[in-house]
């Protein structure tokens, strides 16, 4: 007898990460999770131009290796603050249909796992959907790495008041200096029934041995 199909989880990249980047950087995760689940990268709909690099040639960079980020918290800066009030949510609309879309063609998808600014766009989605965004179905589960609440004028903070209602575990790290945990511990507060993974490193995935197996253990829940 065949067993069980393997999760399809949508995976949402952190800020200034490229599609490229951020499979390297979750590869650790997939083969932690060969079997269980099958893990789809997406990175933000946003380029981002260093000053460094203003002078590069367009198109000079292979997609899959542009920085990319799902918004800007300046309006004339390609950059991004997680714990600072923001002036506006720049391309934030761009970032929410470029998750539709993947949803609607790349799906159907069991869950969402979001990095860093990704977590915080897999939350706002999740909230919105429960809200009755018609672009969004809540899916099975959520897992959140390094997540915080968004801030800033424009973005519909109400809905990510609470509680949501789905599955979610979230993983944070004690030394994570760019997300501190309790950004991570708030965003958790808002899920019912949250499940929290902590380990002693830093702002990335873990998947060591420890993590793998409360990876497992949350996601055999939903196999089928």
């Amino acid at each position: 007898m065949a067993g069980p199909q393997p999760l399809r989880v949508l995976c949402l990249a952190g800020f200034r990460q490229s599609e490229r980047g951020f499979r390297e950087k979750t590869g650790a995760l997939r083969k932690a999770l060969r079997g269980r689940a099958e893990l789809v990268c997406l990175s933000g709909p946003h380029p981002i131009v260093d000053a460094a690099d203003a002078g590069s040639e367009p198109g000079s960079c292979p997609p899959e290796e542009q920085l990319r980020g799902w918004w800007f918290s300046e309006q004339e800066a390609d950059v991004f603050s997680a714990l600072q009030e923001p002036t506006v949510c720049r391309g934030l609309e761009e970032a929410l249909e470029t998750v539709a879309q993947a949803l609607n063609k790349l799906g159907p998808f069991d869950g969402l796992l979001g990095f860093s600014q990704g977590a915080a766009l897999a939350a706002l989605v999740c909230a919105l959907g429960q809200a009755g965004d018609s672009r969004f179905s809540l899916p099975k589960f959520i897992i959140l790495v390094s997540g915080f609440c968004p801030r800033g004028l424009g973005l519909p903070e109400s809905v990510l008041q609470g509680p949501l209602s789905l599955p979610s575990l979230h993983v944070f790290g004690d030394t994570d200096r760019v997300i501190p945990s309790q950004e991570s511990v708030q965003l958790a507060s808002r899920f019912t029934g949250c499940i929290t993974l902590t380990h002693t490193g830093g702002h990335f995935i873990p998947a060591a041995a420890p993590q793998r197996q409360a990876y497992l253990k949350f996601l055999d829940q939903f196999a089928e």
